[in-house]
């Protein structure tokens, strides 16, 4: 019997990194493009295609580098006449604008701006996602992913950057983060995203499918677990008003795949329990 094929574009990255190990681990014939790759590919088998590449932080500063990874590229991979079905990397922060009164839906409205200099990430990923649509018939699908976190040893983001800093601290200590404590946010544990990546790309129904816990958890809640578990003060330099985000529906991914997220407090509350015991 042969071995299901996966092409990870954007395999160097946080998620195509991981997606790569788990995939090669379960026994998947994984193929892992370099940057120079010359697209569309129309000999060689792809498989189920993971398309991870993308931009976050550093979006604005490298403009023309998000076109490319969210868009551009993503049409001369679909292009391409070889693969089996597509699963494009998405994010639920172009749900962040809706407000916290609403239920963030796979079919929800979502308000952009060509002028909110931010809304280059959001136009560029809607971009990207229309082209699935259009141009995948009917094999391309999208997962919006909520905040991805691994561990404190994986610091990628703000919630593991923060919990590093916390294990790097004494007991009793302070940890001062730039962030504001009524800022919040859906996390979602690595494990789980990839496990719900491949759900999609092999069993997926809808095109649109959203990747996160459905709750959201505050900074000022993540400041109280770390004082009652780990021992130390977390502190934020930013005191202003954050608008709480809309929380995340994730009916779709429990109908179609009995989806059982980690609550993100259950994951972390052992190493912060762990980190009350080192100094």
């Amino acid at each position: 019997m042969s071995r299901p094929i996966a092409t990870i574009v954007g395999s160097q990255g946080f998620i195509g990194a991981a997606l790569l190990r788990n995939l090669t681990a379960a026994g998947w014939d994984c193929r892992a493009p370099s940057r120079d790759m010359r697209w569309p590919v129309r000999e060689q088998e792809l498989g189920h295609v993971f398309y991870c590449a993308g931009l976050t932080g550093d979006y604005l500063q490298r403009a023309a580098d998000t076109v490319e990874a969210h868009v551009s590229l993503l049409v001369r991979v679909l292009e391409s006449t070889t693969w089996e079905s597509l699963v494009y990397l998405s994010s639920t922060r172009l749900y962040d604008g809706l407000g916290a009164e609403l239920i963030a839906q796979e079919n929800t409205l979502l308000p952009v701006s060509p002028q909110v200099p931010r809304h280059l990430f959001d136009l560029t990923k809607l971009t990207g996602e229309s082209l699935c649509h259009v141009l995948g018939k009917g094999r391309a699908r999208v997962a919006r992913l909520a905040s991805v976190y691994n561990s404190p040893d994986d610091a990628n983001g703000f919630l593991p950057s923060v919990l590093h800093q916390v294990a790097q601290a004494p007991v009793g200590a302070s940890v001062v983060t730039d962030s504001s404590p009524h800022a919040s946010r859906d996390y979602i544990h690595l494990p789980d995203v990839l496990r719900a990546l491949v759900d999609i790309a092999v069993r997926g129904t809808h095109t649109v499918y959203n990747v996160a816990t459905g709750e959201n958890l505050r900074n000022d809640e993540l400041g109280q677990l770390v004082r009652r578990l780990a021992g130390r003060e977390l502190v934020f330099r930013s005191q202003q008003p954050v608008a709480a985000p809309a929380v995340i529906d994730i009916d779709r991914l429990e109908r179609d795949f009995s989806w059982r997220p980690a609550r993100v407090t259950s994951v972390i509350a052992p190493w912060l329990t762990d980190m009350a015991h080192t100094q």
